[in-house]
């Protein structure tokens, strides 16, 4: 059974938001503030993380660092602020969603969902329009005909395969190819698999990576 962690200072809040995950039959820890938090992700199985922005003790933005880096953790945000700079800082962190208070709790659980549901399978193969991408062969064919990839250019588009949901920053992306290939990726390396991989993929009117101009990147399953 999933662990769901909810650090929320509100205890109100974090009740209510602790009822409703059980009631969808997954389980719950319930943490105030950042140093509990970090005991409890120590010591505990924790599958997601809801995690406020503004606590008693510190800023949830800092705490997501560690998160990220220590513990590798999907995590989504909580805040009362509905500011785009925020929203995508949230995002540049490594956030999995971003949610704004008041929501939904309706629509609060499907996004657990989504995330538990992508974060616990991994897929074999993947198609999308006419390609398709054998993740335990690392091939990719177009048509039916194989396309031939870099070990960079194909772990760049399994990295936009896994989360294609997301808008990719650049920032992401580095730190993403930086943990599947343990060494380091810089920004030329990043710009330059982009537009090969762009090169060997995409034609005029068929698109498979989209550049969300002053975002990132984002993979067109359309």
């Amino acid at each position: 059974m999933y662990n769901i962690l909810v650090i929320e200072d509100d205890e109100m809040l974090n009740a209510g938001i602790c009822f409703n995950i059980q009631n969808n039959n997954w389980q719950t820890i319930s943490s105030y503030n950042i140093k509990d938090a970090k005991n409890i992700i120590k010591e505990s199985k924790v599958d997601l993380i809801l995690l406020d922005v503004n606590l008693p003790d510190g800023n949830g933005f800092e705490f997501s660092k560690i998160i990220k880096e220590k513990f590798n953790i999907p995590f989504v945000f909580l805040t009362a602020h509905n500011l785009d700079d925020e929203v995508l800082k949230g995002l540049e962190l490594g956030a999995d969603d971003y949610i704004t208070k008041p929501f939904n709790i309706k629509i609060l659980l499907k996004k657990i969902e989504l995330i538990l549901n992508r974060n616990s399978s991994e897929i074999s193969e993947f198609s999308i329009k006419d390609l398709v991408i054998n993740f335990e062969a690392r091939t990719v064919k177009k048509a039916g005909r194989i396309i031939y990839l870099t070990p960079t250019e194909f772990d760049l588009l399994q990295v936009f395969v896994k989360n294609k949901s997301m808008v990719l920053t650049r920032q992401i992306l580095l730190e993403k190819l930086w943990d599947c290939k343990e060494n380091f990726v810089d920004e030329h390396t990043l710009t330059l698999n982009i537009s090969r991989l762009r090169s060997k993929l995409d034609r005029e009117n068929d698109k498979y990576i989209k550049t969300i101009y002053g975002i990132g990147y984002k993979l067109v399953e359309e």
